[in-house]
This record gives C-alpha cells, structure tokens and sequence, in this order.
C-alpha cells in the first residue's frame, strides 16, 4: 500500500517538538488534522469547546482548507457577488478603499472545506504544508514530505518517532506553554498542585510513543487483511521504516 512518511514540526519550540509519522495516502485533510491532534496533546478543542478552527495554508494554490464554516460561506458568497463587490470598492472614498481593497483580496483566496479533499496531490507537489490550529493560541505547524513507500501493509498512521512533550489546549501559545511546563515539572513551584490538576482536565500527557500508537490504531482509514493478522504490532513498522 502507498504511504507517506511526514514530520511534523511545531513551530517556535526550543527545543523543537517534532513527530514522525508513516500514514496511507489517501488521506484527507480532515484525517491529517486528526493524526497532528492525536500525535500531540490537542484535542479539537474538547473538553471546554466544541471544536477550535484550524487551516491547512496552501499558499502556492491560493488555497486555504479549514473548517471555518463562516470563512468557506464569505468565500462563496464573494465568487457569486464578484460584481457588487468590485463597485462597491469602486465608489469608496479613499480613506476606507484600501481597507476594502485589502478585504476582497482575502475573500479571493479559495477556501475547501477538509472533509472531501485528500492531500496527496498537494504533499507530493509542494513537499510542505503548513497548518494552524486554534487562532486563539495560534499554533502553527510545518508537516513536510520525507519519502513516499509502496509497502505499507496497515490502514492506520504510525509514530515512527519524535521529541519532545507537546502543549496542552488552551495553555496561552507558546509562551504560555512553557510557563505551564516550569509549574508543572516543578513541585516546589507556588502553582503546582493547580498547574497539575488543571493538566488532568485538558488531557494533557508527557510524550509516550507507545501510547500514541495505541491510540493511532482507531484513525483507520484503508482496511487490510494485515490489520487483521497483525494486532497493531508497531515495533515492526517502526523498525521497517526507521531512518537510517
């Protein structure tokens, strides 16, 4: 079965936060969305909101694929509107032309919704996408293209390996996150025992390639006969595909 293999790189870590992952192609974006959600500590936003917004930034396509309803409706409203939309920037006074100007140059970029769009032509051509989650904490992520296998024998993604304790939801961005890493990591630290209880709620775990297996197995999206004989035996695949 085609794969790909893919790292994915959190942005403005220091140390770096990076995952390595062997996924089947065919994937949409929703499903990479997932497996970044799963091979980290984010969790679309649960237990506190329903979902947070995130987009895969296809800036060589003019594209962006996000689950911004509102943004894929403006979008639509824009393509079928384009006429009104150019008079009304034509009749603008001059101070308000450039902020309209700039808006419609947004609403031109085409947005997809992740769910009905598969990212192998994208990954294959452009090697590198990035994707952004939560655009209040703003998070962002770079997942670039190592190899593309054709022996693949599993329908679900596999960590191969990584570095590094990802953020929890809703911690504050980056600065945030290592302000919550010193409380937490520390027991003398004023805040630690609130640090420690709130980590509870927001589901967050230190970095455990073994348990984030565990859990890749259920993002299953190709059956195959090996998925049956072999029960999720990731030191297999991780051995097979290890970079040398």
């Amino acid at each position: 079965m085609k794969a790909y293999i893919i790292i994915i790189e959190l942005k403005y870590t220091d140390p770096l936060i990076w995952r390595r992952i062997i996924m089947p192609a065919g994937a949409t974006f929703n499903r990479l969305h997932d497996v970044i959600q799963t091979v980290t500590n984010f969790q679309s936003g649960y237990p506190h909101e329903a979902y947070h917004l995130y987009e895969f930034d296809l800036k060589e396509e003019n594209t962006r694929v996000t689950n911004d309803e509102e943004a894929y409706q403006e979008h639509l409203h824009f393509k079928k509107n384009r006429k009104a939309y150019e008079k009304r920037l034509s009749t603008m006074p001059p101070e308000r032309a450039d902020f309209e100007k700039a808006y419609q140059e947004r609403l031109q970029i085409v947005v997809r919704k992740p769910t009905g769009l598969k990212i192998d032509d994208y990954i294959e051509k452009y090697k590198e996408i990035l994707y952004r989650y939560d655009f209040g904490d703003d998070w962002e992520f770079i997942i670039k293209l190592e190899n593309i296998v054709d022996d693949y024998y599993f329908g679900y993604p596999t960590l191969l390996d990584g570095a590094e304790t990802a953020p929890p939801e809703d911690v504050g961005g980056i600065p945030g996150f290592y302000d919550f890493l010193a409380a937490y990591r520390d027991e003398k630290h004023s805040e630690h025992e609130e640090i420690k209880a709130w980590a509870v709620e927001q589901g967050f775990r230190e970095y455990n390639l073994e348990r984030i297996n565990d859990w890749l197995k259920f993002i299953a999206y190709k059956k195959t006969e090996w998925d049956k004989i072999n029960h999720f035996n990731h030191k297999i695949i991780e051995d097979k595909y290890r970079k040398n």
